[in-house]
């Protein structure tokens, strides 16, 4: 790392391995907010997008001969047919489905639902046959399931979870960014969010090498005539994962020390605390390497505003 005395007034580490030492020892064990749980908008987005034909659909609730009730409802309503992935909790439209097999055998049947101006019988009667098989059916017969618009509502909250990975990111990035935007204000700074090789040429008139071209960079800030690339994760849990990004980053260091710029590692989480070495590691090699309580108390404002 670049030690600097501020490292000393800010944390009260008075060379690089206490440093190292205080960046494990402040790992966040979360960064959950309200949010991270369901995002509300996109599953009412989703739901408002086919909120007729699912109450079109509920019309079937409690019927007897309910596969010949949806095989009416389909011909008269093609549009049905796009609905039946959702209404089994998925986001696919084509299924292959392993009917039987043994030795020396497997039989498959293929499913394909997108919706048209008008439905063959072949598609209606596969539908059918899927909706039936998957024990969809069985649920409107019965009346378990009351209210098919209420029901795709649950199903989306719970495919919405699968997103709560991808949520932490954008919760460290916004976090980070929270920061990076306050301090830009108040130093007269500019930055790029999700920045490029080409949107920093253009914003600035820089070369900024990238080892990939679909390479975009979670913030760019020009502090005077130095340009500070930033990148952010956050860890919860160990892996593989964290020793790659560790790698991936003394690699970037090199470019972007090479092309004259800086570069600004602030990762987080307890998941670091059983892959101290490799980060160790990276510590050891690029200029700047902090966590978020680091970048609270100061130390990213310094590093920007002192030119580091």
């Amino acid at each position: 790392m670049k030690y600097h005395p501020i490292y000393q007034e800010r944390l009260s580490c008075k060379d690089p391995s206490e440093v190292f030492d205080y960046i494990i020892r402040t790992l966040k064990e979360s960064i959950t907010r309200w949010d991270y749980f369901v995002n509300w908008a996109k599953v009412f987005k989703n739901i408002k997008d086919i909120e007729i034909d699912l109450n079109i659909l509920n019309y079937l609730v409690g019927k007897e001969n309910i596969k010949a009730e949806l095989a009416v409802l389909l011909k008269k309503h093609p549009s049905l047919v796009k609905l039946i992935p959702i209404l089994v909790a998925s986001r696919e439209n084509d299924f292959k489905i392993l009917n039987k097999y043994g030795y020396g055998k497997f039989e498959y049947a293929d499913f394909s639902f997108s919706s048209g101006a008008t439905i063959s019988q072949q598609d209606i009667d596969k539908a059918v046959e899927f909706a039936d098989k998957t024990g969809f059916l069985e649920l409107l017969s019965s009346k378990r399931l009351k209210n098919i618009v209420d029901y795709v509502i649950g199903v989306e909250v719970g495919l919405d979870s699968n997103g709560r990975k991808n949520r932490t990111g954008t919760m460290m990035e916004s976090i980070v960014e929270f920061f990076v935007a306050d301090i830009c204000k108040r130093n007269g700074f500019d930055y790029l969010k999700q920045a490029d090789a080409a949107s920093v040429k253009k914003k600035w008139g820089l070369h900024l090498t990238v080892d990939k071209s679909s390479r975009k960079i979670d913030f760019a800030a020009r502090a005077g005539k130095k340009l500070y690339l930033i990148e952010t994760n956050f860890y919860g849990g160990g892996g593989s994962k964290l020793k790659s990004t560790a790698g991936e980053y003394k690699t970037m260091f090199e470019h972007w020390k090479n092309d004259g710029h800086g570069f600004v590692w602030i990762t987080d989480g307890i998941g670091w605390s059983s892959t101290a070495r490799p980060l160790r590691e990276t510590f050891d090699k690029i200029d700047h390497l902090l966590n978020l309580e680091m970048v609270s108390k100061g130390v990213l404002e310094d590093i920007l505003a002192k030119k580091i």
